[in-house]
């Protein structure tokens, strides 16, 4: 496994210490949770964006998701049954426990979810505070003296 040293970059940069994290998180990864459940994330607009999860055999009661400092965690726990004993032939739909971790960029909040056929839709916005968008400034220049006409008398 390669090894980056990223000192050079946080000696010049300013904030980005969520960065290091970040990478620890990536290197910390469980290389046999990364296929369960399977998942897409849709670029919709300019400042939209979707995780659609595939979730067949899960509830919404089954499913929480938590977005907090950066991060949605969305987990699922299928729920007991009745109790009543079940006869596989063929088992190929997973109902195992599954957590997903997704790190957001800032200004990104979870607009809402739905379940839908299977699929667990996450919604997701870009929302920058009108203090951080660009703006234009105008710049000032000092004026011709004004010449004002008397009248002659």
């Amino acid at each position: 496994m390669r090894t980056f040293d990223l000192s050079p970059l946080f000696r010049s940069t300013v904030g980005f210490d969520h960065l290091s994290r970040m990478l620890d998180a990536a290197a910390r990864v469980d290389e046999a949770a990364l296929s369960y459940p399977p998942y897409n994330i849709e670029k919709l607009g300019e400042d939209t964006y979707r995780i659609t999860m595939a979730v067949a055999g899960f509830g919404a009661e089954d499913i929480d998701l938590t977005s907090q400092d950066h991060t949605l965690v969305i987990t699922g726990r299928a729920r007991k049954d009745d109790g009543t004993p079940v006869q596989y032939l063929h088992r190929g739909i997973a109902g195992r426990p599954f957590e997903r971790r997704f790190e957001l960029a800032d200004f990104i909040r979870v607009e809402g979810a739905s379940l839908v056929d299977g699929l667990l839709h996450v919604d997701l916005v870009r929302e920058v505070p009108e203090a951080m968008k660009p703006r234009t400034i105008a710049i000032q220049t000092k004026s011709q003296p004004r010449v004002i006409e008397g009248k002659a008398a």
